[in-house]
């Protein structure tokens, strides 16, 4: 029934312009931003899951940070050990030399120089050795009073509980360090400075160099664990970054082709609005 009061055919018209419109902004939003997802009504389930999945991405990417420091450590740790290991075979070299029936007490007064004062330096390695402050060959790195726990993925409880907590220790506690009193060979009578003190100070190197050895393969195993750890955490990024990618980013091709029906039927919704707006006007004319 044709009517002047209600311009049914343009509310029609402009209720689908608003539509359209509203598809048009949608597409070019997605377009611009690269997300599936601008706001919580667009997927509110997949949104959910999208922020745990980032939330999970970003604890990782720390981890694979706390990971790198944890090999830092023993790397460092295991540098220093190297030296103090060449150091007691210097000296183990150094006994050998004492021993020989071709030198006297003389000679072996020039050895035991030396002697002492790689002896010293021991300690000076030990004290050396040190990463952002702490020093990691002294037996307290990782003990009960310095605890040197990493976590290395999203779970915040130890790896013997089934979380992703490594915790570090070097040397075992305070008194188990690699110092020459940890590796006894500070005493005064381990020297080379006479036949009978050399003979026993090789007896207490080998002892020294055994225990060097052990901290050196406990400081690798540990490093190995980072290691794989440090591959697990790369492949759980790269799966989540995945999963996140399925959920939250936009199909570009996709949106492009949802933008241009909607602008189409845009255009098509303003040609239908004009012409009902012009109804009105044309029934006018039946009162001339």
């Amino acid at each position: 029934m044709p009517v002047i009061t209600t311009n049914t055919s343009a509310n029609s018209a402009l209720r689908y312009l608003n539509i359209n419109a509203a598809e048009q902004t949608n597409s070019l939003n997605r377009i611009a931003s690269g997300s599936r997802i601008n706001k919580a009504s667009d997927d509110a389930s997949g949104l959910a899951v999208a922020t745990k999945l980032q939330t999970d991405v970003s604890v990782l990417n720390q981890a694979a940070t706390n990971a790198s420091h944890g090999i830092s450590i023993l790397q460092t740790a295991d540098g220093g050990l190297s030296q103090i290991s060449d150091i007691l075979q210097r000296m183990k070299t150094l006994t050998a030399q004492a021993i020989s029936g071709a030198v006297g007490n003389t000679e072996r007064g020039y050895i035991q120089a030396e002697f002492g004062k790689l002896q010293t330096q021991i300690d000076s390695i030990v004290g050396s050795t040190k990463f952002n402050s702490a020093v990691l060959l002294d037996g307290t790195y990782g003990d009960a009073t310095h605890a040197a726990t990493f976590q290395v993925g999203t779970s915040g409880d130890t790896v013997a509980n089934g979380g992703n907590l490594i915790e570090v220790t070097i040397g075992g506690g305070a008194g188990n360090g690699f110092g020459s009193a940890d590796l006894k060979v500070d005493d005064p009578t381990i020297a080379v400075d006479d036949l009978a003190k050399a003979q026993a100070a090789t007896t207490a190197i080998d002892l020294a160099i055994s225990k060097v050895a052990e901290g050196r393969a406990d400081i690798g195993a540990q490093m190995s664990q980072f290691q794989f750890q440090a591959a697990q955490i790369a492949s759980s990024t790269e799966n989540l970054d995945a999963a996140q990618s399925a959920i939250i980013d936009a199909d570009v091709a996709k949106e492009q082709s949802n933008f241009s029906s909607a602008q189409v039927k845009t255009n098509a919704a303003i040609a239908a609005l004009s012409q009902a707006n012009q109804m009105p006007q044309q029934l006018l004319q039946l009162l001339r």
